[in-house]
């Protein structure tokens, strides 16, 4: 059965690391929550509260710099490429994130995926308060969005591919029929029809 929807994670998958952690450096707390990350991408911890944990120390960031940041972010090679592979044969391209609009956003402008669903960090008076709301919360988030996601498009699991490399990706995995891990950490690697161990997202296309 062919592919009719894919459905890519945005760091470390389209963009080439962290949003959350480039979002750090300016505060000098960079290596603090680049350890969360981690931790949080291998499931060592619940994502919700990784998340919350995370954005409560990027309070402070001026809304500006945010925003800079995540117009500067590096993609990862073969990102527009593969984009514009997929949808050249038809397939709707669609990111579930568990990091931040803002990027998303940016992200959509820049490589031209059909829609996505990420976080929102709160700023009140120019600065993030540290709060954080969003679609893409919990650790079950990106199965639950794809479920209905596939509803809207008719779309079965067999005719969709998803795209990720951390945990919080298993949930995606589990409703999808081709599950890509790209350069992903064991505990999704698991659970992959195909691994792509290569920085380059041009070779998925090779597996269609």
């Amino acid at each position: 059965m062919s592919i009719k929807l894919s459905v890519f994670d945005f760091d470390s998958t389209l963009m080439d690391g962290e949003t959350i952690d480039f979002l750090a450096k300016p505060l000098g707390i960079e290596e603090e929550v680049a350890r969360i990350t981690e931790a949080a991408m291998q499931g060592e911890l619940d994502f919700f509260e990784s998340l919350t944990s995370r954005a409560k120390l990027l309070k402070g960031l001026k809304e500006y710099d945010m925003q800079k940041i995540c117009r500067n972010l590096p993609w990862m090679p073969g990102a527009k490429e593969c984009i514009d592979g997929l949808k050249s044969r038809g397939i709707k391209v669609i990111v579930f994130s568990g990091g931040f609009k803002p990027a998303t956003s940016y992200g959509h402008e820049v490589l031209g995926f059909d829609a996505h669903f990420s976080n929102t960090l709160h700023v009140k008076n120019g600065e993030l308060t540290g709060l954080v709301g969003g679609e893409m919360m919990f650790d079950n988030s990106k199965g639950q969005m794809l479920q209905t996601v596939q509803k809207l498009l008719h779309v079965s699991p067999e005719e969709t591919m998803a795209v990720g490399d951390g945990a919080n990706d298993r949930s995606m995995f589990a409703h999808s029929g081709m599950r890509v891990a790209f350069c992903a950490k064991p505990i999704l690697k698991v659970h992959a029809t195909i691994c792509v161990d290569e920085k380059n997202l041009v070779k998925i296309l090779d597996h269609l």
